[in-house]
């Protein structure tokens, strides 16, 4: 008797499935005497490229319907790209393993312009994220920011028939898609610091099927996974939601932990920073003090405000 298939639900982007084939053929070389198969699912936060995730629920909608599937046994596992999780999982649900990371950082995509410094005064830059904005406007205010949504390939197309001077993606997922040469310049920590769990992919799995969870933390990758514990502790702390200008960034030298965090105004005026350092195996209690150390700062009050705006 042929063994049932493993199956992985996933959204249909691009990036998505390719993520999620990567999944795969890990599994393959893992389980070769089992089927994998992909089940790809149209998720909200697909279908709305009209409106902000800020005013539409946030990043979460990219994985709800995932997560329905799991729940009624259309699929075994579900594959995310991390900074789009939430920091806290519905009941039911466990996070069981995280792949390696790829580059963390954004990339700066331009056709005229070859740097950041080079982009002329009130330049119109394209990007949705709150964080990118914020962080972006604090060092530029005189910068034109606006909204941009959909796929990497939609996006890249919109710079390319003049929309914006510039636009601001993830160096991961165009690594990823094998879109790399489109980079014009990578933006260092200090003028953009990394969306929570940005260049992670995760895998989450029904609390109860041990079998399935048993088998996934086996692609668990635990550097990267303890740099996810730090970030995502700072991520709940504070507030648990991913429409708020958050960043935080945990990297990993030997055994010790450095997390960085910021928050602040999407239009830039007002910007909290903060980091803290220690070992590694105490990642989540390292992301719980930064968030006091932020919160000391006024972070609380500036999430309130984005929150009610």
């Amino acid at each position: 008797m042929n063994p049932p298939p493993l199956r992985i639900a996933t959204r249909k982007s691009t990036l998505a499935l390719w993520q999620a084939e990567h999944v795969a053929a890990r599994l393959r070389t893992l389980i070769p005497e089992r089927p994998v198969e992909l089940v790809p699912i149209s998720t909200q936060g697909d279908r709305n490229l009209k409106d902000s995730l800020a005013n539409i629920g946030g990043k979460g909608l990219f994985i709800k319907e995932l997560e329905i599937a799991l729940a009624e046994g259309r699929a075994e596992l579900a594959v995310h790209s991390m900074k789009d999780v939430p920091a806290e999982l519905p009941d039911g649900f466990t996070l069981s393993a995280v792949l390696e990371r790829e580059d963390p950082r954004d990339a700066l995509l331009s056709i005229q312009y070859r740097s950041f410094a080079d982009l002329p005064r009130a330049a119109h830059i394209g990007s949705s994220s709150l964080r990118r904005q914020c962080q972006l406007r604090h060092r530029r205010p005189d910068l034109r920011v606006s909204p941009l949504r959909g796929n990497v390939q939609t996006r890249m197309r919109k710079l390319a028939e003049g929309e914006f001077d510039a636009i601001v993606l993830a160096v991961a997922g165009l690594k990823r898609l094998g879109l790399e040469k489109n980079i014009t310049a990578i933006l260092d920590t200090e003028i953009s610091l990394p969306a929570i769990g940005q260049g992670v992919i995760g895998i989450e799995c029904r609390n109860d099927d041990t079998a399935t969870r048993d088998l996934i933390t086996q692609l668990n990758h635990p550097p990267t996974w303890q740099r996810i514990l730090a970030e995502r502790a700072l991520n709940h702390a504070l507030s648990g939601s991913c429409v708020v200008p958050l960043a935080g960034f945990a990297e990993l030298q030997g055994d010790q932990l450095q997390l960085r965090g910021r928050v602040g105004m999407p239009d830039g005026s007002r910007l909290i920073e903060a980091s803290v350092s220690g070992p590694a195996a105490h990642a989540e209690t390292l992301g719980r003090k930064l968030a006091d150390e932020m919160l000391a700062q006024g972070a609380g009050e500036v999430l309130r405000h984005v929150a009610g705006r």
